[in-house]
């Protein structure tokens, strides 16, 4: 609980996030999809909430983070910020929103940002999108970047499997790092690879790096707040830590309902009017 003693409620900036890499405070993200969540996090001491396209498998049962509309993210995202006082607030830009020309991308972001109210976007991928990035950060919105395993490239890559494990994966990876750090993007994701590779990018760029199944040579971490707490069933990477369980104090709850309402134990005399 003594994370809800935190006395400093000032507002996490893209800057404070540069302050905690330079002081070398690591960074703690959660990604996020609902206002009550979203509040406890917040709460709680997090440092950035991630609406993150995973929303499609966590809230929606997609498979994949495809099929997560526009629509569907600024809904999440606006859940979110109305609950989020002092976490730096990210969003994911979902498959297709960025993918096809520079405007198409600023136009969907300046909608993103506008109808959401969040603090940066979140956009996968190097050098290949790197003239859309640097037109998003042009406009004014920070960019936070994403590589290794990118998930909305899975047909691509045949699965979710550990990324840059050959020398020439690596070598771009590195290359993609410092490319979208010279560009100005203010942190980079970096999920499910080696956690040599990701401390010495780390080293090498300016900006936080954010791990994700990446080691502890990282700026910071970031979960699936459903996998963190122990709401998701039959899915455990090895890089996954339950910090809580959640889904079993749930079902525990939900089971001790269903029996009081049949035998009629509630409402009791107390309950009732």
């Amino acid at each position: 609980m003594a994370g809800y003693l935190i006395k400093d409620n000032k507002k996490i900036t893209t800057k404070k996030f540069q302050e905690m890499k330079q002081q070398g405070e690591k960074i703690a993200m959660l990604t996020g999809y609902d206002y009550t969540m979203a509040s406890i996090m917040d709460a709680a001491g997090v440092d950035s909430v991630l609406i993150g396209d995973s929303a499609s498998n966590v809230i929606i049962g997609n498979t994949t983070t495809l099929p997560i509309t526009m629509d569907q993210m600024i809904y999440h995202a606006r859940c979110v910020t109305n609950a989020v006082k002092r976490a730096l607030v990210i969003c994911d830009m979902p498959f297709g929103s960025y993918q096809i020309s520079r405007e198409d991308a600023l136009r969907n972001a300046c909608r993103l940002m506008k109808e959401s109210g969040v603090d940066a976007l979140k956009l996968e991928g190097g050098v290949e999108i790197l003239d859309t990035i640097k037109g998003l950060i042009q406009a004014g919105i920070p960019v936070c970047g994403h590589l290794g395993l990118t998930p909305q490239s899975v047909h691509q890559f045949g699965g979710f499997g550990l990324r840059a494990t050959e020398e020439a994966e690596a070598n771009k990876l590195i290359s993609d790092a410092q490319a979208l750090d010279k560009a100005g993007c203010f942190a980079i994701v970096l999920e499910k690879v080696p956690a040599a590779l990701a401390a010495k990018v780390t080293k090498m760029v300016s900006c936080p790096t954010i791990g994700i199944g990446a080691g502890n040579g990282t700026d910071g971490q970031v979960l699936v707040s459903a996998d963190a707490m122990g709401m998701t069933v039959g899915f455990k990477p090895k890089f996954l830590r339950y910090f809580a369980q959640i889904g079993e104090a749930i079902t525990d709850g939900v089971g001790d309902y269903v029996r009081a309402v049949k035998d009629s134990s509630f409402p009791n005399e107390s309950e009732s009017y």
